[in-house]
């Protein structure tokens, strides 16, 4: 028998799907759904089929077009089930089919957590990307980490995506984690629906979530679905849109069944559509009026205002279900492509270098000249592989790419590949609006590339600073050269992973986010690079600031024959407030008239200003928060250099803070612990003892939730105590906060340990 055309199979698969959905019985396809456009949230059925059937479509690449594309990206406060939600969309888009448990007894993990360590530990390490087909969408998904120490991943991921799916815990709601994901997503003014999952567990509560979405994090938070039943009962979702109930049955829930709303939620649902359809006002002034007038609004006229309200940061749509039970997910899939934006929707921006870094507008079109942006480095078997957003232009398999960041250096495109996980696809060409993955490119992360006709640059993504540093040695000097190379390949790869000699111990410093952050680094040296290494005591990362303002008035006079150095800088050194400027660590205000010092030599002072801020007088710490005000000085026609006004300003600058009254700066965590209630006061009781500052608890359904603020370098070795305290039974997360005085005494003894090691 002859083979059809593909195009053909794929005609006959879409008239089977529509035939189905006519029915009370619809069918969500293992490989592929009908369009959503005829079988989503806002198309109900309209007449009672006879039996369910599932359908084995096969996945396919097709032509893009850049309205039916979303780039999403998932992310969560550790332990909310991410991971488990993005493998029941793959399963549901026919990505894989097979479900594996993050955890589950056969070992093999999850699909998206490709690294062995992950699938040991159970948890995400690094961002992982796949693209999948949901009806007429193509889904290009980024699985984030959740785990603060890892929050460069959710960083740089929300960076180059354009929608986000917020997932929440039925049980914790809001955490701290989330409150950072929050925080991230609109750096990058990503607009989310959110996902309140495992709804299954007991103490499950989409409302009182919602709630903490309101007012933990200030969204326009409204329920899109409500849930049928809690914990154990939980059974399905009722769309409020529709006024309809959506059970999902099948070994792995991927029958989906529509039925009449359960009478005992009659009211309940009539309430939360109610406060939808008054929320939906704000956006569309035809409901508006329908609401105002009592007239009933249907689910048609709410879609393009809830995706309005969505696209404009002003709405939350809320989902529920549970991942792990397989119920709800694809109603998520529904309002992601029916909610989210495409890429043509979202507005990017670049610097155009050739007219004074003046911010251009980016347009999402193959006719363009190209754009893109490498934003994560992984080394794998075949070499370096980059990950990139194309944000204008087409890029094809053979071409030039010249990398902006890099004085425009040339490099050949040699391959070209749509990633999986850690499986990939060979493809020709990608388009504007697509994330794909090149090989052969020496780059960095965060590097832009074009094809040679523009000279833009795209928008570095904030990387926050280290907090926690280890020396690092290794056990035979043999493995030096490995050594070094896992060191170097590391910090390409991961921005806040950072590396330095200490000059006066000729120690190797590794820094990172935390201890986790640092130990699967040096557990991955020892694995991919067979390197022993001997770790020294964790050092948290002080810094150093000043209390008061001085002024300074210093002169650098140097003559050892022929011609020598002359400056003088004078001006004011002020400390920055940091309840309203944030952590801006430092500020040159130039003040000089009449040529006092000559322009030319201004940035010189500048620099040496800057330079100073890397080692302070207490404890050689990094300073922070301090402003310079160059005023006054003076110069020499012949003496007078930039290296001599750079010496000048270095010392100008210890000199003033050793007067400006100094003090060490500590890094402040937001600790939250949950457990049994009846181990709160135990629970206060080891933060309290380790310096913490409770700044918040609520009860709830027997779990006890305290968040507290406690120094970093009290929290080594908190985990054992936390066990021991409550049998085992309590958790905690932390998060980096704020840097912060440390008490005098501590103070006091940190700079005579430097100064004891120093002579040491």
């Amino acid at each position: 028998m002859q083979s059809r055309p593909r195009v053909q199979l794929r005609l006959e698969i879409r008239e089977i799907a529509c035939e189905i959905e006519e029915g009370v019985w619809t069918v969500t396809p293992l490989g592929r759904a009908a369009p959503v456009s005829s079988r989503s949230l806002w198309h109900p059925p309209r007449a009672r089929g006879d039996h369910p059937r599932v359908l084995h479509p096969t996945f396919t690449t097709r032509a893009m077009d850049l309205s039916k594309v979303r780039n999403i990206g998932i992310s969560a406060h550790i332990d909310s089930g991410k991971t488990t939600l993005t493998e029941r969309v793959l399963f549901y888009t026919g990505r894989i089919h097979k479900i594996e448990e993050v955890k589950g007894k056969s070992g093999v993990g999850a699909t998206m957590d490709s690294m062995e360590l992950e699938r040991e530990r159970g948890i995400t390490i690094q961002s992982a990307a796949t693209a999948v087909q949901w009806g007429e969408f193509d889904i290009n998904i980024i699985d984030t980490p959740g785990h603060v120490d890892f929050t460069i991943e959710v960083e740089r991921a929300l960076s180059v995506l354009d929608g986000a799916v917020l997932v929440l815990c039925s049980v914790s709601g809001v955490q701290s984690q989330s409150i950072t994901v929050d925080r991230q997503m609109r750096r990058y003014n990503v607009p989310r629906v959110a996902f309140i999952n495992k709804m299954d567990r007991a103490g499950a509560d989409a409302f009182k979530v919602t709630n903490q979405l309101r007012d933990k994090l200030h969204h326009n938070a409204v329920m899109v679905t409500y849930p049928i039943g809690a914990e154990d009962r939980f059974e399905g979702v009722v769309d409020l849109l529709h006024r309809r109930a959506i059970y999902f049955e099948g070994d792995n829930g991927e029958i989906i069944r529509y039925g009449e709303v359960p009478p005992e939620l009659a009211e309940g649902v009539e309430e939360y559509r109610m406060k939808l359809v008054e929320a939906l006002g704000d956006f569309d002034e035809g409901i508006m009026e329908k609401f105002i007038g009592g007239e009933e609004v249907s689910g048609e006229e709410m879609v393009p205002a809830i995706r309005k309200g969505t696209l404009s940061l002003d709405l939350t749509p809320v989902f529920c279900g549970s991942a792990y039970k397989n119920k709800a997910v694809q109603v998520l899939l529904d309002g992601v492509c029916a909610y989210l934006p495409a890429p043509d929707e979202v507005v990017n921006k670049a610097y155009d270098l050739d007219n004074g870094e003046t911010v251009v507008e980016l347009e999402s079109t193959d006719e363009k000249p190209l754009v893109c942006l490498a934003f994560k480095l992984e080394d794998g078997k075949y070499g370096q592989l980059t990950y990139t957003r194309i944000y204008q232009g087409k890029v094809s398999r053979g071409d030039t790419l010249y990398n902006v960041s890099r004085n425009n250096k040339k490099v050949k495109l040699g391959r070209l590949v749509r990633m999986h996980a850690d499986k990939m696809s060979d493809i020709d060409s990608a388009s504007a609006g697509d994330i794909v993955a090149m090989f052969g490119i020496d780059c960095s992360s965060g590097d832009t590339f074009t094809d040679g006709k523009l000279n833009y640059s795209m928008q570095s993504m904030f990387v926050p600073d280290p907090v926690i540093s280890y020396s690092i040695e290794v056990k035979d000097k043999t493995n030096s050269a490995n050594f070094s190379k896992a060191l170097n390949r590391f910090s390409r790869e991961d921005p806040t992973f950072r590396v330095h000699r200490d000059e006066e111990s000729a120690e190797t410093i590794i820094s990172g986010m935390g201890e986790l952050h640092l130990d699967i680094y040096i557990e991955r040296m020892r694995r991919e690079y067979k390197v022993e290494t001997k770790v020294g005591e964790p050092r948290v990362a002080f810094r150093e600031t000043i209390t008061k303002a001085v002024g300074y008035n210093y002169t650098h006079k140097k003559q050892t024959g022929g011609s020598g150095q002359y400056a003088r800088v004078a001006g004011e050194m002020r400390p920055i407030d940091p309840e309203t400027e944030g952590d801006k660590r430092y500020r040159f205000v130039d003040k000089i008239t009449g040529g006092i010092i000559p322009r030319e030599f201004i940035p010189s002072c500048d620099n040496g200003f800057k330079e100073s801020m890397g080692r302070g007088v207490l404890i050689e710490a990094p300073v922070t928060g301090v402003e310079m005000e160059l005023n006054d000085g003076q110069w020499h026609a012949v003496d007078s250099s930039d290296m001599a006004f750079k010496i000048c300003a270095r010392a100008a600058f210890k000199e003033a803070m050793n007067k400006a009254g100094p003090v060490i700066m500590e890094p402040i965590m937001k600790v939250q612990v949950q457990g049994p209630e009846e181990f709160q006061g135990g629970m206060q009781t080891t933060l309290i003892r380790r310096r913490g500052t409770i700044i918040g608890s609520e009860a709830y359904r027997g779990t006890s939730t305290i968040d507290s603020h406690v120094p970093l370098s009290a929290m080594f070795g908190y985990s054992t105590e936390l066990r021991s305290a409550t049998q085992g039974k309590a958790e905690f997360s932390m998060e980096f906060s704020h840097y912060d005085k440390v008490p005098a005494q501590i103070q006091e003894e940190l700079i005579k340990k430097h100064k004891e090691d120093k002579k040491g």
